[in-house]
């Protein structure tokens, strides 16, 4: 006879018995059939046991998702839709400065008679001159090159790189002044390189936008990059400046015109199509990397992606969200210094409680999350005795028939 003491869930234990000439190959198949009934995942109690210092991290809380919970998620996720004109708000229409690459046309007038640029001469029916005037004498478009002046004839060198056109217009009369004849000069940017900004990803015309005195904003240099691939309501906008860093979902830009900020110059405006995402593993319907758009989806909606739990072997108390949660950087200030890792946190849904379902209907999920859906007791219990079924039966029916 062989005896082996199989501990249950929940501390319950049972004894099985087996007798007959098989009892070995019965004892390798019985705890053949215990190991490959072990869970893929921790257990609900094994979760929850972190929040008591047991775990490896350092500094894990639990956190039992409800209304009061979700609702103050919702409302530091509430200041995040105001990133943009946090952090990029004060800059100046730009576009009559001159930069080095930048080509510029200048055009001169002279008082009659002129001295240096030549007249215009108007002529009656029978073709006797009757008057005199000056006429506007277009230059050849001068490029600025790496010594960020241009040469004007009579005037010289004019220094225009980091100058207004108005400046250089003022500095060319001066040159001009007791050479031509009551100068007047007019100087316009015809290609502008220096003064851009830059329009990538899913846009349908990727490339530099040139700003005008006008002040493009952001949604202005993604319409002159023809617009978005996919459709904006599930776009994200990265705004670069600097060293500076920003993301914002495009439908919060345009709620909100105030995020719509002013672009500079050096700016970069990505176009981003579902860069979010979070990942679902355990007893859930399916196993996968789920990505979302910009503006973001509640827990109702991420199990609702996922197809729900598995409803023969998930444990509806044991569905855990695991997040690195950036810790607030200053009284009601919720982002954090890019480098900040965060503190770990482990959310607590059960979902036999109904409130649970108006809760989850405001929790929102964050780029990055970890959904994780443990086994159920009893299913792991069911699991066994169906290895064990599968295993010991065959070999004790073989017993019957040898000797």
């Amino acid at each position: 006879m062989f005896k082996v003491l199989v501990g249950l869930p929940k501390s319950r234990k049972t004894t099985l018995t087996i007798r007959g000439p098989v009892r070995a190959v019965a004892a390798v198949a019985l705890l053949s059939s215990l190991a490959a009934c072990q869970s893929v995942g921790p257990s609900r109690g094994a979760v929850v046991k972190a929040a008591a210092g047991q775990a490896s991290i350092p500094g894990v809380r639990v956190v039992d998702v409800n209304g009061a919970v979700a609702g103050q998620l919702s409302e530091a996720s509430a200041d995040e839709k105001h990133v943009f004109a946090h952090d990029f708000s004060g800059a100046q229409p730009v576009g009559t400065m001159v930069g080095i690459g930048d080509t510029v046309e200048v055009t001169i007038w002279e008082a009659s008679p002129p001295a240096l640029f030549g007249t215009a001469t108007l002529e009656s029916d029978t073709g006797a001159p009757i008057l005199q005037t000056s006429r506007p004498n277009t230059l050849p478009g001068f490029l600025v090159g790496p010594s960020g002046t241009i040469t004007v004839p009579f005037a010289g060198e004019i220094p225009a790189a980091g100058h207004t056109v108005h400046e250089i217009e003022r500095e060319i009369v001066r040159r001009l002044q007791g050479r031509a004849h009551l100068p007047q000069a007019i100087v316009r940017i015809s290609r502008n390189v220096a003064a851009t900004v830059t329009v990538l990803g899913d846009v349908k015309q990727s490339g530099q936008v040139p700003l005008t005195p006008h002040g493009e904003r952001v949604l202005d240099a993604i319409s002159e990059a023809g617009g978005t691939d996919q459709p904006l309501d599930r776009m994200t906008i990265q705004l670069t400046r600097d060293s500076v860093v920003r993301r914002m979902a495009a439908e919060d830009i345009i709620a909100d015109p105030s995020n719509n900020v002013v672009l500079k110059t050096g700016d970069v405006v990505t176009a981003l199509y579902q860069p979010n995402s979070f990942t679902v593993l355990g007893a859930a319907g399916k196993n996968d990397e789920v990505r979302f758009e910009g503006t973001g989806i509640t827990l109702s909606q991420a199990l609702g992606r996922i197809g729900g739990l598995k409803a023969d072997t998930a444990d509806p108390k044991g569905v855990f969200i695991f997040r690195w949660q950036k810790p607030v950087a200053a009284p009601g200030d919720p982002r954090t210094p890019d480098n900040s890792q965060g503190v770990p946190v482990i959310y607590r849904i059960d979902l036999k409680q109904p409130e649970t379902y108006l809760a989850a209907q405001k929790f929102e999920m964050r780029n990055g999350d970890v959904l994780y859906v443990s086994n159920s007791p009893v299913s792991d219990f069911q699991r066994f005795l169906g290895l064990v079924a599968s295993s010991i039966l065959p070999i004790s029916a073989a017993g019957t028939v040898i000797p």
